[in-house]
């Protein structure tokens, strides 16, 4: 078994800490009550509103900071069987947003206000938070942030203190990332955590263009699809319901009408709340007050049209086929065609790989991990089903696949998932939950995969 060298993390944790730990305990119990609501009839989960309440991370969507402490046990493994392999997908950490017109949107049309002389003191207070959260990120469009650093690193603490077995000698570490930055940057993370924990682990780390075909595949014509006339059409008349925010233009603007010639109230809205939401991951979080411009209702509805949003884009809408998932049918098929290998290696092996939400949730889509394969044409039934992108894909977001064998003879290979470190249910049948036979797994997705038509 491998010794973890003491080395200070506390500092980091403190602030991590003191901005999670009320969501960390909410998602618990929300990702409890979720796999209920979807095998039972008598449990509903919590609602979306509920957790905003309590803290407003969860709707910032794939923006939403890592739950990173107060975990719920993990169940012991089956009698004799002892974990030997984990296949692992995860996003990059927390990061700079990357497209400025986030910021620059609203910052835009107040500066225009200004130059009329038509903000309030806290339209031109909420003006120049803006032009230093704007100077704060120049240059950084995208980046890892230093949480988003000490996300994986906890995260590949957690994993050797979870399954020490398989972190043990020498054992074989296969990294691979995107080609994008941050992700190359998480892998280095996570992996410099490993090796100084153990030393002896062998591990090889990759980026590179001849993996991307399967790592961060964006199928062309799915995503030409994905808008299909009926969802757009459902999703603008969705959208409409949820847009609206007269108080906010009473409280930046001295005359609302006015600005509304220049101001485009519904895109304004949007990005003025995503902004004050994605600060948590950035030291500006504090530094700012653009958030407590919003009640909680404006913070749900915001939340509301982002998920429908990922659901017809990633989801399995009938709005447009129900076949958005598979534009992950190459990372499935490769997970599958590499768990076949390494589970007959006789020492312990781990294959990391890093990349993007835009796979992950699809992932997790097709896979059908904790109900997540919900075909439905009703925008409005999302949450009530327990369709929450939230509870998927936060920064640092990630999949797990624990293997678990009794010795080298053992034909009965068992695994269990894990999704942001918490246990999760399949659609197949397993007498043995949260662990499920590798057999049963290889065929029904494989089949699942080979019965795909364009």
């Amino acid at each position: 078994m491998y010794k973890m060298k003491n080395k200070p993390f506390a500092t980091a944790l403190v602030v991590v800490r003191r901005t999670a730990l009320l969501l960390i305990m909410l998602w618990s119990a929300a990702a409890n009550s979720l796999l209920f609501t979807l095998h039972s009839s008598h449990v509903r989960a919590q609602s979306a509103l509920e957790m905003i309440k309590l803290n407003r991370n969860f709707a910032a969507s794939n923006y939403s900071v890592y739950p990173d402490s107060a975990f719920t046990p993990l169940t012991p493994a089956p009698a004799g069987k002892k974990p030997f392999y984990i296949s692992h997908y995860g996003r990059h950490g927390s990061r700079y947003v990357n497209q400025r017109k986030v910021y620059d949107t609203p910052y835009n049309m107040l500066k225009k206000a200004d130059s009329l002389q038509l903000l309030t003191p806290t339209g031109r207070m909420v003006l120049n938070e803006l032009h230093d959260i704007i100077a704060d990120s120049e240059g950084r469009w995208g980046d890892l942030t230093g949480r988003g650093k000490q996300q994986l690193r906890n995260i590949a603490r957690r994993m050797m203190e979870n399954f020490p077995e398989v972190f043990s000698g020498d054992t074989y570490i296969d990294a691979r990332s995107t080609t994008v930055a941050r992700c190359m940057i998480s892998m280095g993370a996570a992996t410099q955590h490993m090796a100084y924990a153990n030393s002896e682990l062998q591990i090889s780390i990759r980026a590179s263009k001849r993996d991307m075909w399967y790592m961060n595949h964006q199928d062309t014509l799915l995503r030409k699809n994905g808008m299909s006339s009926l969802a757009k059409e459902a999703y603008e008349a969705f959208w409409a319901k949820h847009d609206k925010n007269p108080r906010l233009m009473k409280l930046l603007f001295t005359n609302p009408d006015s600005a509304l010639t220049f101001v485009n109230e519904r895109w304004f809205n949007y990005y003025l709340i995503k902004t004050g939401l994605i600060l948590k991951n950035t030291h500006m979080a504090h530094k700012t007050s653009i958030i407590n411009l919003f009640t909680d209702e404006d913070v749900y509805d915001l939340w509301q049209i982002e998920n429908a949003h990922w659901y017809i884009l990633h989801g399995a809408s009938l709005l447009n086929g129900a076949k958005q998932p598979y534009s992950q049918r190459y990372l499935l098929r490769q997970l599958i065609a590499d768990a076949d290998s390494c589970i007959r290696q006789e020492r312990p092996n781990v294959q990391l790989r890093f990349g993007h939400e835009t796979v992950l949730l699809p992932l997790v889509c097709l896979i059908g991990v904790n109900g997540f394969d919900l075909q439905t044409e009703s925008l409005e039934e999302l949450e009530e089903k327990g369709w929450m992108a939230s509870l998927v894909f936060p920064m640092a977001s990630n999949l797990q696949f624990v293997f678990y064998r009794s010795d080298l003879n053992d034909e009965d290979i068992v695994f269990k998932v894990l999704l942001n470190e918490r246990e999760a249910a399949l659609p197949i049948p397993t007498d043995m939950a949260p662990y499920y036979h590798w057999r049963d797994f290889r065929t029904f997705y494989l089949n699942k995969l080979d019965s795909y038509q364009p």
